[in-house]
């Protein structure tokens, strides 16, 4: 196989994963991010102190088949239940919010998804 054959090959085959597969997100940041039980009108009102308990990640996609049949949770308040459910947290600071839609064969929407991630630094308010 010649190198130029193989430069025509992997050329074809990035326009055709180009057609097949397209995506699009957008980023927002927060200063705060708060699961609903943690009250968060109180958090930002009352001085409570709190602890750090490190960086953390959650996503939560939401599935289309033919863009008629979807199943599945891509809310932030779901990314960040899942953010939050290995560390036991109440809030995320300095969250980012990143909202992801993937589509496969576009033009006739036969599967596509979107995706919310949540990033930030996970806190247990003290009681």
């Amino acid at each position: 196989m010649t190198k130029h054959y193989r430069t025509r090959c992997f050329g074809a085959a990035l326009a055709v994963a180009t057609v097949v597969m397209t995506s699009c997100s957008s980023t927002g940041n927060f200063g705060v991010l708060a699961r609903p039980s943690a009250s968060p009108g109180e958090l930002l009102s009352a001085s409570k102190s709190y602890e750090e308990l490190g960086q953390v990640e959650g996503r939560a996609c939401r599935y289309f088949f033919l863009s008629l049949v979807p199943w599945g949770d891509s809310t932030p308040s779901a990314a960040l239940d899942n953010a939050l459910a290995g560390v036991d947290g109440d809030a995320v600071l300095n969250a980012s919010v990143t909202t992801s839609l993937y589509g496969f064969f576009p033009i006739y929407n036969v599967f596509s998804f979107a995706c919310t991630t949540v990033q930030g630094v996970a806190i247990q308010v003290a009681d």
